[in-house]
């Protein structure tokens, strides 16, 4: 009797758990769903999808699935969430320019309950991310780079590669993350305390930026804990800035004309669009992708450069033109000279962008069209970039094939700073802070690599050793020989 019932229930368990298997690899929508699988049920197929690969290949994960269900859609199930994968040039620039509309921002449901519900990344709402869109504008837009920081950012890099050059070793990211985030700080808060300043960098600097990484790794539930410690020390800091501030701001008028007092006057406008803690999120969220996406493509750029002679030689030839054309040789590099001058210097910055691809794939959420309402998106541009129908020899860095293509703007077929609604408000400072460090760079120095660094992908750039030059000044520069003459 007892041996009948313990039958029947093991086998009513058998049953239930494979109803509930047949039920995840088959998941039931109302829309249309592309071929595909599901992986192991709740990791579905995370592991694989965070697998280290090298840098100029096309991720495995998307390579394998696009030739077993022969198509550039899939589906699959990524951090516990069922996810659509698209790598179609099209049908991504259809999706990116649908943001806010058949499609919104989202994340995995994991990746929330990390960062919390009210981070500022995973704020819904299309009026919302428009109007945190324009003010940000207002802090890295072209007018207001061209008006008011190209000048003070010029003399920083000058400065900043001048104080440093004499260890005759240089580390470019954190030289250049350094340089980027003191004229970020200044940007945003022009009246902090020298001492306040250094401090602020160096908390921010104890980020772990490496997180986005398979949480199956060892190292990455550490690194996390260390990035969200960090992340609430910095949080602290310019929350008790921004408490200042509005206990001083007495009325409307502008006092220091910066970013932290353009957030604090949208504070106290009515409405609640707004408010104290969105703006310290989004000043973090500035200093954040400000530092290190620039910082690693300026590294990026500096080894593609180092490694290709021809290369170096045009640059130094744009740029010394750039000096010899100058009345005033320490003047600082003008707007124009970015936009008009340095043609040659933005197709160096492009090829760099295309191969770094450093959002190699970004989040969405279908709220309606013939993908599942409720699904994860997973626009994946940077395939695109690798595609030989449209680059000859896409892993080759090869600046001169931007020759007469346009240069300052993303299409369907590049698409470095996203795309739609969501085009990367910091698109603009990160191509000019680049520019200026190349430019100083290569009329004032000599430089060569140090190491040999090797660049994998997990999903984001890692460099297998800091990206490390010998460098000098020169005394045949336009700009040493200046400097000679008084």
């Amino acid at each position: 009797m007892w041996g009948v019932a313990l039958s029947v229930v093991i086998a009513l368990v058998v049953v239930k758990i494979s109803l509930w298997l047949y039920r995840w690899a088959n998941p039931n929508c109302s829309g249309k769903l592309p071929p595909g699988s599901m992986g192991f049920p709740v990791i579905g197929e995370t592991v694989e999808f965070f697998k280290p690969y090298s840098f100029d290949e096309i991720p495995p994960f998307v390579k394998k699935r696009m030739s077993k269900h022969g198509g550039s859609l899939f589906r699959t199930s990524i951090l516990g969430s069922k996810t659509i994968v698209s790598t179609d040039p099209e049908v991504n620039f259809e999706i990116l320019k649908q943001d806010n509309r058949g499609f919104i921002m989202s994340y995995p449901e994991a990746l929330v309950r990390i960062f919390g519900k009210d981070n500022l990344f995973f704020k819904q709402g299309k009026d919302f991310h428009r109007y945190m869109r324009q003010i940000a504008l207002q802090l890295l837009g072209p007018e207001c780079l061209k008006q008011r920081f190209i000048q003070k950012i010029d003399l920083a890099t000058r400065e900043h590669l001048k104080s440093v050059s004499f260890q005759g070793v240089l580390d470019v990211k954190d030289t250049s993350g350094r340089l980027i985030l003191e004229q970020m700080i200044q940007m945003i808060i022009s009246n902090i305390k020298p001492e306040t300043k250094s401090k602020l960098i160096e908390s921010f600097r104890d980020f772990s930026f490496d997180l986005v990484r398979s949480p199956f790794d060892p190292s990455f539930w550490n690194a996390l804990y260390n990035g969200l410690m960090a992340r609430r020390n910095v949080m602290k800091m310019i929350k008790r800035m921004f408490k200042e501030r509005r206990e001083e701001a007495t009325s409307h008028e502008l006092k220091y004309g910066d970013f932290m007092e353009t957030m604090i006057y949208e504070v106290e406008k009515e409405g609640d669009t707004v408010n104290e803690e969105r703006s310290v999120e989004l000043i973090l969220s500035l200093l954040i992708a400000s530092y290190e996406t620039t910082s690693t493509m300026t590294a990026l750029t500096v080894k593609f450069v180092a490694e290709n002679p021809k290369v170096l030689m045009e640059l130094k030839r744009e740029h010394e033109t750039i000096l010899q054309n100058k009345a005033d040789k320490e003047s600082g590099v003008t707007w124009k000279e970015y936009r008009s001058m340095m043609k040659f210097t933005h197709m160096v910055i492009n090829e760099s962008l295309r191969l770094g691809s450093l959002s190699p794939a970004m989040f969405r959420k279908a709220v309606r069209y013939t993908i599942p309402a409720g699904w994860i998106v997973l626009v994946v541009p940077s395939l695109v970039h690798y595609d030989p129908q449209i680059y000859e020899q896409p892993c080759e860095f090869n600046p001169w094939r931007w020759e007469g293509k346009e240069l300052l703007s993303g299409s369907k077929t590049f698409m470095a700073f996203g795309g739609g609604a969501r085009l990367c408000a910091g698109a603009e400072f990160a191509r000019l802070q680049m520019a200026i460090f190349l430019h100083h760079l290569v009329t004032t120095y000599d430089f060569s690599l140090i190491d040999k660094s090797y660049i994998i992908r997990a999903p984001l750039l890692r460099f297998s050793k800091p990206i490390r030059i010998t460098i000098s000044e020169n005394p045949l520069s336009s700009s040493h020989q200046y400097a000679n003459l008084f």
